[in-house]
């Protein structure tokens, strides 16, 4: 008999071809829809529409062209961007519209009190600001959240998340949990440092990242995958480490989320 009923023929070739074909691979991460780009093509038809009709001699106020009124529009960027979570736009808005009132809505004798009222002001804020509280949510390779709950016996801790705020100053922090999953950093005007050489993540962590006119510096473990899905504006996320040999099966992924305003984030292994 010629034919042999058991011969491999094409068919199981090409079913090992397939099956190599589907071998472990690093995490891939695809950028979420993100409405980013729709915002910023507004604001640059905005102002260079305004800029054109100046040109044609319509006059406009003098203040809409003011670096206080930057910190505003930057302040509703950054709202809008975060559905207005979180007090970072608030911040730039206040700090935007209360010198913008002292240089040209304030009289003389009114503009010796601007300066207690914002030192005022900004202690009620941070006294009663409400506690930030992380829902803890896990990602996939896809960088959507997984709906698989943690692992029984495995509860996040406060040392799992980081929450630095740094304006006018600097500020710096290790990290030694071994189930790090991310947190927010807010740079204005200051900078930070995060030294996780001595931490460990399981899958992925978000780092949300809000710096304008500053720095962040991130310390990563050499082995870390690292993945930017911020917005940069006259800035950038810049990765610096030296390389070595990751893994295949490697599914330890930081991810880099915020906005990044005439400021940077360097990303080191020392």
């Amino acid at each position: 008999m010629s034919d042999n009923q058991f011969n491999p023929g094409p068919y199981n070739k090409a079913e090992k071809n397939t099956a190599n074909t589907t071998c472990s691979q690093p995490p891939q991460f695809n950028p979420r829809p993100s409405n980013n780009h729709i915002w910023i093509g507004g604001i640059l038809l905005i102002v260079g529409s305004v800029a054109l009709l100046k040109m044609f001699g319509i006059e406009f106020p003098d203040f809409l062209f003011s670096w206080q009124m930057l910190l505003i529009a930057i302040g509703l960027f950054v709202g809008i961007r975060k559905d207005f979570q979180g007090a970072t736009w608030l911040i730039l808005i206040l700090i935007g519209s209360l010198f913008l009132i002292n240089e040209f809505f304030v009289f003389d004798k009114l503009r010796r009190f601007l300066l207690p009222i914002i030192l005022i002001g900004s202690g009620l804020f941070f006294i009663f600001r409400p506690k930030k509280s992380y829902n803890y949510v896990d990602y996939n390779a896809a960088g959507q959240p997984n709906e698989i709950p943690l692992p029984k016996g495995v509860n996040p801790t406060s040392e799992d998340y980081i929450d630095t705020t740094s304006i006018f100053g600097g500020t710096k922090k290790k990290v030694f949990s071994k189930a790090f999953r991310g947190g927010d950093m807010v740079n204005i005007f200051g900078g930070s440092e995060i030294d996780l050489t001595q931490a460990d993540i399981n899958g992925t962590a978000v780092i949300d990242v809000t710096t304008l006119f500053g720095g962040a510096t991130l310390l990563v473990p050499s082995n870390w995958n690292v993945v930017s899905d911020a917005v940069a504006i006259l800035g950038e996320v810049k990765d610096k480490r030296v390389m070595t040999n990751i893994p295949e099966n490697n599914n330890k992924t930081l991810l880099i989320k915020g906005t990044v305003i005439f400021g940077g984030v360097d990303v080191k292994s020392f």
